[in-house]
């Protein structure tokens, strides 16, 4: 995107007012979706992002400017804002950059750019008609099938010259059922880090079909009532509970802050020793999978927590500076006009060895979350609250009628350690993760687990 030549003499420029590293970042996205709703195709949209970042740190300093101009003139313009708003000089750096490659783990087989709409407007057909088709008591369905084409580059003053092409693939089917006058909503959204031979094995009917069973089953289901009670939360995007509770508390920019119910607790005991949590951003075609991070860090697999003890964080280069730690593979951005932090890639419970049978049969009296929905989190005490999109009351050990209106409730200090049983079934989940860097995709998993004791909002 911007030669080699090009970067070294604007980060020599934005470090000519004594900055002690100085990084560029450049993007050229290409978004494309096609939109669904009463049977018929609503909009195709295609957008492109393109622009540069350029980052300087001086110490614990750190100063951030943007442009749409990647010209040389349009990119010597802002490293000399930059510059200027982190101090005075006028004495440019010569700066030797070297290309590096770091291979791809994320082969794509069929890149979206290259398959005409209409093989995509029948992928997602498939998906919305099996959905609309369910039941008689679907009265509204809403279909999208995303693709993105994400090309970066990271030049920085360390010497670093690398690019990366990002592709990723998503479809998502919203479905609304009506049952005696109450409407509820499905919703299943998988996606991957693959072009469209995704849908070799994410069949789109039963995208659709998922979506729709939720929506019936919940439209028809009584409310949840509340209380202090275990609960089993399935795998798959059940993994949320974890990803908000508990991991946004793991990441450096809470942590160096002291902003975390987690700072300081390195090699401490703060889980039940079933749980061992891990980010690993080198899974292959993931949908959170990074060859490398939004500061050229390599992707790596980074054991959170070990069999209930505090093993390491999540950092970036500028937190980790803070903390006085390398950085881990997780800066992240969702473009060129954010700055990057700490952020999680594929975040999951690892299989245990418990049986899911066993699991629901210890539970006497309690809810089964069978779907998660959203929440929301304080990092600083871990305090969350979570919606069940899909959930069922537990009796003498076996799964009863469906509720609605469940929500968790809790503390991520606290939850964690009441994970007693942990299934052998990990699967993950695919969303957005919204922060102060913007809006990533992650993947959240587990296994099926049982947290012992919980509050469970009902109506």
């Amino acid at each position: 995107m911007i030669p080699r030549d090009v970067c070294r003499r604007v980060l020599g420029a934005a470090m000519a007012t004594g900055a002690d590293f100085a990084e560029l970042y450049a993007e050229n996205t290409v978004n494309h979706s096609i939109n669904m709703i009463a049977s018929k195709v609503d909009a195709i949209k295609d957008t492109v992002v393109a622009g540069a970042g350029i980052r300087l740190y001086k110490g614990l300093r750190s100063v951030m400017t943007s442009t749409v101009d990647t010209s040389e003139e349009g990119l010597m313009r802002c490293a000399r804002q930059a510059a200027d708003a982190l101090g005075e000089g006028n004495a440019p750096i010569d700066i030797v950059l070297k290309e590096r490659l770091f291979g791809d783990v994320h082969p794509v087989k069929i890149v979206p750019s290259s398959v005409s709409n209409k093989v995509k407007v029948d992928i997602l057909k498939q998906a919305y008609f099996a959905a609309k088709d369910y039941d008689s008591c679907i009265t509204q369905v809403t279909g999208v099938l995303a693709d993105v084409d994400h090309n970066i580059l990271i030049a920085n003053s360390e010497g670093l010259y690398a690019q990366d092409r990002q592709i990723r693939t998503r479809m998502a089917i919203s479905a609304v059922a009506e049952q005696d006058g109450q409407t509820q909503t499905g919703f299943y959204g998988p996606g991957r880090r693959m072009g469209l031979e995704m849908f070799e094995t994410v069949i789109p009917e039963q995208v659709g079909i998922r979506a729709a069973r939720q929506a019936k089953i919940m439209a028809g289901a009584g409310y949840c009532p509340a209380g202090v009670m275990p609960v089993a939360i399935d795998n798959g995007f059940g993994g949320v509970i974890f990803h908000e509770a508990c991991g946004h508390s793991l990441e450096a920019a809470s942590v160096a802050y002291g902003n975390s119910q987690f700072a300081g607790k390195l090699g401490q005991v703060i889980a039940n020793e079933k749980v061992t949590a891990i980010d690993d951003g080198t899974i292959s075609g993931a949908w959170g999978s990074v060859n490398i991070d939004d500061e050229g860090t390599p992707a790596r697999k980074n054991v959170l927590i070990e069999k209930g003890v505090l093993k390491s964080y999540m950092v970036d280069k500028f937190n980790g500076r803070r903390m006085g730690m390398e950085s881990t593979g997780n800066a992240r951005r969702q473009g060129y006009s954010f700055t990057p932090t700490s952020r999680m890639t594929n975040t999951y419970i690892a299989a245990g060895d418990d049986k899911n049978e066993d699991i629901i049969a210890s539970m006497e009296y309690g809810l089964y979350a069978k779907e998660m929905g959203g929440g929301s989190v304080n990092p600083v005490t871990g305090d969350f609250n979570f919606a069940v999109t899909e959930g069922y009351m537990v009796r003498n050990g076996k799964i009863c009628e469906p509720v609605r209106g469940a929500s968790l409730v809790g503390k991520g200090s606290e939850v964690i350690k009441n994970i007693d049983m942990v299934g052998t079934d990990m699967e993950m989940g695919q969303g957005m993760c919204g922060s102060s860097s913007g809006s990533v995709p992650t993947n959240v998993g587990q296994p099926l687990i049982r947290v012992s004791s919980i509050t469970v909002g009902g109506r």
